[in-house]
């Protein structure tokens, strides 16, 4: 099963209640997806670099900060939430990145990136949303996934969102055919991954193609030549929003959109408390179309 929602604010008015608009959507998707939730958030403001980070209860989150400070030479500060830490770089957030996966294995880096905070958590969605404070976040943009672990343990670290790129990250629903080929190809061109999901493995794929120089758009038409299965994908970037099923499309979505806003979801119900929904146009998405809006991309590719 497994619920996702996005939403994408064009009218800055809005900005202050991302969160607010987005976690009653989450709620909806509960029954979709009860063992487990996650959502990404992309600020609005000026730039912080910041890695969303998680470990076990009683980590040690001073002691990282200060080795990863000492090993990037980076000044590292904490913002602890419960079992996540937002880890504030100035510095090479890729480097950091990549130190904490090689050299500190009980943290999960969620995501990294000058706007997105990642947070995931067990149990009831709603719950995990109230834990880090979902309601009261503010920004221009925001992905979350309620997850049904059918074929894998219920763990944290296994929910979504999932990011390996800077400011990029992607919900799921769905599942990969070739995920361990592309695991073993995106690993040797340098992209670390954490966990055994397939959907990791699709952001895996995103990042790398926008690392080599594509658009979104330009990767997303990279994914569905390369990425064998079902899915309906929701993606994140600093200024853009993509929704993309694959060309068979047998996973459930809606978009739709206003002049001050675009919403997804897995179903209609999570959209339907959003202002002024009574005058957007809602729509299916076409199987393997390419839905962008943001970042001067504004329009759906044919």
């Amino acid at each position: 099963m497994c619920g996702i929602v996005g939403l994408f604010l064009k009218d800055a008015a809005l900005h202050p209640r991302l969160g607010a608009l987005m976690a009653p959507m989450l709620a909806e998707m509960t029954d979709r997806g009860p063992d487990s939730a996650g959502f990404a958030i992309y600020r609005d403001g000026p730039a912080r670099p910041t890695l969303s980070c998680l470990a076990p209860e009683g980590f040690d989150w001073p002691g990282a900060a200060r080795a990863l400070a000492d090993a990037t030479g980076a000044e590292v500060g904490v913002e602890r939430i419960s079992d996540h830490a937002l880890l504030r770089v100035s510095g090479d957030l890729r480097a950091a990145r990549r130190w904490l996966i090689d050299h500190v294995p009980q943290v999960d880096v969620l995501a990294s990136g000058e706007a997105i905070e990642t947070f995931k958590g067990v149990g009831d969605p709603l719950a995990v949303a109230r834990t880090f404070g979902l309601e009261g976040r503010t920004g221009t943009h925001g992905l979350a996934h309620t997850r049904m672990a059918t074929e894998s343990a219920v763990t944290i670290s296994g929910s979504h969102p999932f990011s390996t790129g800077p400011d990029t990250c992607l919900v799921h629903n769905g599942s990969l055919s070739n995920h361990f080929l592309l695991r073993g190809m995106l690993e040797a061109q340098g992209e670390r991954l954490q966990t055994e999901n397939d959907s990791e493995v699709a952001a895996a794929f995103l990042a790398w193609r926008m690392r080599s120089g594509d658009t979104l758009r330009q990767a997303l038409e990279a994914a569905l030549k390369r990425l064998d299965g079902f899915y309906t994908l929701t993606i994140g970037t600093r200024d853009g929003f993509a929704v993309l099923r694959d060309p068979i499309a047998c996973k459930p979505a809606v978009l739709a959109e206003t002049d001050r806003w675009v919403a997804m979801a897995s179903e209609f119900r999570a959209i339907a408390p959003l202002p002024g929904v009574e005058h957007a146009r809602i729509w299916e998405p076409e199987p393997g179309t390419i839905y962008t809006w943001g970042g001067g991309d504004m329009a759906k590719a044919a």
